[in-house]
């Protein structure tokens, strides 16, 4: 489980010899950790950088185990701060690749296409998949419907035969509906790759780093696409992609609950977008449910907080450092 806060195995092992052997030395660790001595020392190394042991008082020359409640808190306080920095950044990257693509939609150019309706978006996609030869990377917001998953699966199979990597991101609801759970699984057995996260960017899918299909509207992907083949724009849309791929889960495993708040994921975002001034319909939109589901799960925080009002929420989630 250490290994989830960056520990290596070896150095998990030997920090809890030292919490079960508060005296141990290094050599009497490397006995009772199967380890040579010098390993030992590069693991005590490995625990200092993450502070997990300082030098101790009552033995002069050796070093004991900090405390988990103190040290792995403080582990987790930092990776939910860089975690946060990193969501911070693909907002920002969200809203510019936003703001450029809708500069850029209304005409059409050598370097794009408008292409209306479901019909010709599927005839696009399975064109690129056809032509794939090294990379298809999607991202796929809400939830789809089994007739829009089952008519790309037949060409998704056909790349990965082939030998094309393939990474999907879908959001984090999606892991309660069991046709795209199913389809997931089926990308993962044939060698696909396959994440969740509460939130994504919007719908996307580039092929060989070279071309990207997006939608006209955000909100609504039957009205049409984007087939966009200039440069700058894939590569915006590259970066947007790899932000939420690296903060993203892969699907079969679970980010752990912080024991300390019990709040889940989406949760913690939920109460982030809020705090940043949203409506519950705009929240909702953003992670994929209804406004009336929003309220609802407020309302259970709330319970939880033992507040009256969503002000007083907000003053008591800050107080308990759930923002």
């Amino acid at each position: 489980m250490l290994q989830l806060l960056g520990l290596t195995t070896e150095a998990a092992a030997v920090y809890q010899a030292m919490l079960d052997h508060p005296g141990h030395g290094v050599d009497r660790l490397a006995k009772t950790c199967g380890l040579t001595p010098s390993r030992v020392h590069d693991c005590l190394d490995e625990l200092g950088q993450l502070m997990l042991v300082r030098a101790s008082s009552e033995h002069p020359g050796q070093m004991r185990a900090v405390d988990p409640d103190v040290g792995l808190a403080e582990i987790m306080a930092r990776q939910e701060a860089d975690l946060a920095a990193r969501q911070a950044e693909l907002a920002a990257s969200r809203a510019a690749v936003t703001r450029m693509l809708a500069d850029r939609v209304q005409r059409r150019s050598t370097h794009g296409e408008r292409l209306l309706g479901m019909d010709a978006i599927h005839n696009c996609l399975e064109r690129l998949c056809r032509a794939a030869r090294t990379e298809i990377i999607g991202v796929q917001p809400g939830i789809q419907s089994p007739d829009d998953l089952d008519a790309g699966r037949e060409h998704d199979l056909a790349a990965l035969a082939r030998g094309v990597s393939m990474r999907s991101l879908f959001q984090g609801l999606a892991r309660r509906h069991a046709h795209i759970a199913d389809y997931a699984n089926v990308l993962l057995r044939h060698g696909g790759e396959v994440r969740t996260a509460p939130t994504v960017p919007q719908r996307m899918v580039v092929v060989d780093r070279t071309h990207a299909l997006v939608p006209i509207d955000p909100a609504d992907n039957r009205k049409g696409a984007l087939l966009v083949t200039e440069p700058g724009i894939v590569s915006a849309l590259l970066e947007l992609f790899e932000l939420a791929w690296n903060t993203a889960v892969p699907l079969g495993t679970t980010r752990p609950d912080d024991p300390q708040d019990g709040l889940t994921d989406h949760e913690r975002e939920l109460l982030r977008l809020l705090a940043t001034g949203l409506t519950d319909e705009a929240v909702g939109q953003r992670l994929g449910v209804t406004d009336r589901t929003i309220r609802r799960q407020v309302a259970s925080i709330m319970e939880r907080l033992g507040a009256s009002s969503r002000f007083e929420a907000g003053i008591k989630a800050a107080q308990r450092g759930w923002l």
